[in-house]
């Protein structure tokens, strides 16, 4: 769907609000996926509506789409099984059991059996886990927390959790301002046109022996205001017409003139920076499901947890010019800014490919990934996190994804001919990628390197064989061929967790040496 559709959906929806059409604004938001209104979900969950609960969330994700996704599901389903436990329904708690829980046992079988489990006793608070539950009210308001949380967190809700800020009755003035423009058009318009429908362009008919207004006497035409003109659909103030006519509608043409965007100066070369920008309290008003723009007041989307109060989004480029260059003074090096690139989450890490230098990887600290063009300002492709054979995990990475499936790119990496590219994330795992041009990149390998997070990843190639090397919160360094993905070293012996690694290639020295530093006793090792 275009962008200018899907704005035409975001009026409707405000429409629709602003006329009470309560139902049919939660079934378009949900039908369409554009907006997420977190108000309605909120008041759905706290009346313990799950059926609709899960109804509107299927607008937006479903249970396997991610880690979170399945997080949120899991969430809803037990809870709904703690309270049928709570009221002693057994045949009801089966049921959820059955149908709703068992699709995460071959996620976790552990945990499903444990939930299981809790049929067999009298107060599932005799089960140490859950002691603490309260009642009912207060569980669904502890659950509200953590689920919202991971909605922030779901790159599926990535810019679907705020509405636009749009002056109230935003449509209806659109329109008004469309019949302006008609009547202007009129071949005899006269002073009061009266409208009785929109299904058809409007026109004045020619009264008999009548002759048309001099634009003088036109209240819709000239700058000299004057009585008449078409009567308003909504309350909103009268539409003053623009004085210089431009063609409104050019922007809906099927195929609208091509915009060029300028690339980097010739001569130079960038590097990249990571900002951040002070982050604007939201001070709006929470029983307003749909933000106007009169106010000065906008709600602002929130971050995922974990963050701090600014919003790191932007990437931006800055120039650095090589000698025989005069494009910018050297003492503009920290100054001029080239590209500004909107990540849409944190960037965590950066990389310029090898051989084509406009080319940038980025991470973020949601564990997507996107790759730009940073000469055209393009991105040419984005991945969100996911692990892609589950099953051939260590459990323990799948319990951790189950019960916290917040992951961060650590590390992003151009192998040296830039064919290859590796992830690093936060927890065990690195995914290496090949890249063919363009926006064509394809899975290579997936290997559950580490125990907890993976720290650093490099390429070195001893002995003119590609190896990736990686190190972890486990305090090991590891060193996989690239080709298959074989371990071939295991370096033991750190005290703490190894946080970086650069290697070393010696060509009269037939193996190869890791500088390697770590935080916690502040080491070199080599």
């Amino acid at each position: 769907m275009s962008s200018l559709s899907r704005e035409l959906v975001f009026l409707i929806l405000q429409f629709l609000d602003e006329e009470k059409f309560k139902e049919t604004v939660h079934k378009l938001e949900q039908e369409s996926g554009f907006y997420f209104n977190m108000k309605y979900f909120e008041d759905e969950v706290i009346n313990g509506n799950w059926d609709e609960v899960e109804r509107y969330l299927g607008g937006f994700t479903k249970v396997d789409d991610n880690r979170y996704s399945m997080k949120i599901f899991f969430e809803i389903r037990k809870q709904k099984y703690l309270e049928a436990l709570d009221k002693h329904d057994r045949s009801k708690a089966v049921e959820i059991l059955v149908k709703d829980l068992k699709v995460f046992a071959s996620f976790n079988e552990e945990l499903f059996k444990e939930i299981t489990q809790l049929l067999t006793l009298e107060n599932f608070r005799e089960n140490e886990q859950l002691s603490k539950y309260g009642d009912t009210k207060s569980a669904r308001a502890i659950m509200l927390v953590e689920l919202k949380k991971l909605i922030e967190a779901n790159p599926l809700f990535r810019d679907k959790l705020q509405f636009p800020n749009l002056k109230s009755s935003r449509l209806r003035t659109l329109i008004n301002q469309s019949l302006n423009w008609q009547h202007q058009l009129c071949k005899n318009p006269r002073p009061n046109p009266d409208i009785k429908t929109l299904f058809v362009d409007h026109s004045c008919g020619q009264p008999n022996g009548a002759r048309a207004p001099s634009p003088a006497n036109n209240p819709l035409l000239g700058s000299i205001p004057k009585p008449g003109g078409f009567p308003q659909l909504g309350a909103h103030g009268p539409f003053q017409p623009a004085p210089t006519p431009v063609a409104p509608l050019a922007g809906w043409m099927s195929n609208p003139p091509a915009v060029t965007h300028p690339a980097v100066s010739g001569g130079a070369i960038g590097f990249a920076a990571m900002l951040k920008h002070p982050r604007t309290p939201s001070a709006a008003n929470p029983s307003m499901d749909y933000p106007s723009g009169d106010s000065d007041h906008v709600s602002k989307r929130p971050r995922p947890v974990g963050l701090s109060e600014e919003v790191n989004l932007p990437v931006n480029m800055m120039p650095v010019t090589y000698p025989q260059s005069h494009s910018y003074p050297q003492d503009d090096f920290h100054k001029a800014v080239a590209r500004t690139l909107s990540q849409g989450s944190a960037p965590m890490s950066m990389d310029f490919h090898p051989v084509q230098q406009t080319l940038l990887l980025v991470g973020t600290n949601v564990g997507d990934i996107g790759l730009w063009d940073v000469g055209t300002k393009e991105r040419l492709v984005v991945r969100n996190f996911k692990v892609w054979e589950l099953g051939k995990c260590s459990m323990a990475l799948q319990a951790a994804l189950v019960k916290d499936p917040t992951v961060s790119v650590n590390r992003i990496i151009w192998s040296p001919d830039g064919t290859l590219f590796g992830v690093a994330y936060s927890r065990h795992i690195v995914q290496i990628y090949s890249y063919h041009g363009g926006d064509d990149i394809r899975q290579h390998l997936e290997i559950d390197a580490h125990v907890g997070g993976v720290n650093d990843i490099a390429f070195a190639h001893p002995n003119k064989q590609l190896c990736i090397i990686t190190c972890g919160d486990d305090k090991t360094i590891k060193v996989w061929e690239a080709t298959s993905g074989t371990k071939q070293f295991t370096f033991e012996g750190h005290e703490a967790p190894v946080y970086s690694v650069c290697p070393h290639y010696k060509e009269n020295i037939q193996v190869h040496l890791f500088n390697c530093f770590r935080w916690k006793d502040k080491g070199m090792a080599l």
